[in-house]
């Protein structure tokens, strides 16, 4: 079938926008992978040293560091203290665990990446969600409600092009197929969902309402990660050529190099040994001091300092060890910038989330969930707590009779099933020990 004119057009604009993204795109690929070059910076280097290029990967540490600090832990109903279970369950059985931290390391990585809701029909009950790249899937904004009014994703590359592609629309899902002989894509199926909106949600890094395309969290970090690497670089280079000493000989003659038969000596031999025991009372041998390198050690930790700072991740991240913090104190405010950096992508990320729950309910009931538009993300806290730190802060609560022992268990993130069984134990405590279990009820209501 042929694609309406709005469709084609729609198809058009999101094909052409996903090209131009192409560059960026594999540009951010190459430095969180650590396969750019210096070759590739414009530094002029012989074909026999190529074998000293050295990259240091920070940008990889500048995604990597935020998003091992992103977990997602549920989501909760208005009105409601624990997260819902039938939530909860979908995200299971779609191993969004994993799933949802792909999407945190590409927003991070390339600026955005993307949600995908659709029906199961499998389990009606269980709607799909998948993770989707931005190499990929490339979407338009509305400008009034800010959500994609338009996506599409294209895949199954062959011969340089995509053959395959999914169009996502408010009202209409509809698969492609690239026709070769017609120089143009057709619709080889649809879902005629009528939901009003494009089950389609971008997760988006560092938007801003000038740019709601995204920007890489290690944009500011890769100017810093080029200039070390040259200074790396350079480093590899003096070690070999002036980080020793160099000796030397003058008034002497290769034939002053030879063995006890007069046989020539081997330029190893020559250099460790004879050089200093040579026959010939002209010659005169001598020694060049090595090169202090610390200028280029110094400049590498000055580079690194820069990035700790941009990237908001503590000094000993970059291998700075002599800023290792000597207290608990010291960590957290070493951290403080980087857990609030955490902090502030959990609740622009939250809304993603929330949306891309509220298509799930929709897809499995037909209906729209009023409540579901106050729906909450929870998150893991980004900071590192120890756990003693942990356990005696809920101690205090519980003991000031702020905290009922079931409150505590919650707030030491004890399982449901973990909390069953520990009612279970203390029930068979308090049957064996009556009188304990009377004290303790009793301090309890105290």
């Amino acid at each position: 079938m042929a694609l309406s004119a709005d469709e084609s057009a729609a198809v058009a604009r999101l094909d052409q926008k996903l090209m131009d993204a192409q560059t960026a795109l594999k540009s951010a690929h190459a430095y969180y992978e650590g396969e750019q070059r210096l070759r590739q910076l414009g530094l002029a280097v012989p074909p026999s040293l190529q074998q000293f290029l050295t990259v240091v990967n920070w940008p990889r540490m500048a995604a990597d560091g935020v998003e091992e600090r992103l977990d997602i832990e549920g989501f909760r109903f208005p009105g409601v203290d624990e997260a819902d279970e039938d939530l909860w369950r979908i995200w299971q059985d779609n191993n969004l665990d994993e799933e949802s931290q792909l999407a945190h390391l590409d927003a991070l990585i390339y600026g955005r990446a993307y949600i995908c809701v659709g029906a199961n029909e499998d389990d009606g009950a269980t709607p799909l969600v998948t993770v989707e790249s931005p190499f990929e899937l490339v979407h338009e904004t509305d400008a009034r409600t800010r959500r994609a009014s338009a996506a599409l994703r294209l895949y199954d590359v062959r011969d340089g092009r995509a053959t395959r592609g999914t169009l996502y629309l408010p009202d209409a899902t509809v698969w492609l197929s690239w026709s070769g002989s017609a120089g143009r894509w057709v619709d080889v199926d649809r879902d005629d969902h009528r939901m009003g909106v494009v089950p389609v949600v971008p997760v988006v890094n560092r938007a801003r309402t000038a740019n709601r395309a995204g920007v890489s969290e290690m944009k500011d970090v890769i100017p810093l990660t080029d200039a070390a690497a040259r200074s790396l670089t350079n480093l590899q280079l003096a070690q070999e050529t002036h980080s020793v000493p160099q000796r030397f000989v003058l008034g002497a003659a290769a034939g002053d190099f030879v063995d006890q038969n007069g046989q020539p000596l081997t330029k190893w031999e020559a250099y460790f040994s004879s050089v200093w025991t040579l026959a010939n009372e002209q010659a005169k041998v001598g020694q060049l001091p090595s090169a202090d390198l610390k200028n280029l050690t110094g400049t590498v930790d000055h580079y690194a300092r820069l990035a700790s700072g941009v990237t908001a991740l503590p000094p000993n991240y970059f291998g700075l060890a002599a800023d290792d913090a000597a207290s608990a104190d010291a960590i957290r405010s070493r951290e403080a910038r980087l857990v609030k950096r955490c902090e502030r992508k959990q609740t622009a990320w939250s809304g993603s989330w929330e949306q891309a729950m509220r298509l799930v309910l929709y897809v499995a009931t037909g209906e729209e969930d009023a409540s579901a538009r106050r729906l909450q993300t929870l998150w893991r806290d980004p900071a590192t707590p120890t756990r003693a730190q942990q356990a005696d802060a809920v101690v205090k609560l519980a003991q000031a009779g702020i905290l009922p022992r079931e409150g505590a268990w919650d707030d030491l993130k004890y399982s449901p099933a973990r909390q069953d069984r520990l009612r279970e134990q203390f029930r068979r405590q308090d049957e064996l020990d009556p009188i304990g279990a009377a004290s303790r009820l009793v301090g309890q209501q105290v």
